[in-house]
């Protein structure tokens, strides 16, 4: 962390992160109810990466880092995307 500063979350925050989570899970739930073939998952797979996101950013506390680390952070999520999106490519030309 940024000199090693406590940072002290607020119930609001935490709160709309919750109602965030909760909503995102419903529609993920819905989403697979549909059948549209291997778009349900990729579509339950980028929900799940924009939760992941947002706990990592709240509840990890990157908001609080450097710039470096967001950027790591962001590097991590490109990789993982580039990865999915092989995958499904993969997938589709066999």
């Amino acid at each position: 962390m940024k000199n090693e500063e406590t940072h002290i979350s607020s119930y609001t925050s935490h709160a709309i992160v919750l109602i965030a989570l909760l909503l995102m899970t419903a529609v993920s739930v819905l989403i697979t109810g549909w059948h549209i073939g291997a778009f349900t998952v990729a579509m339950a797979l980028l929900i799940a990466s924009i939760k992941v996101s947002i706990v990592i950013y709240n509840f990890m506390h990157v908001k609080y880092e450097s710039r470096f680390i967001k950027l790591m952070v962001i590097g991590v999520f490109v990789v993982y995307a580039l990865v999915i999106l092989i995958t499904f490519i993969d997938y589709y030309l066999r």
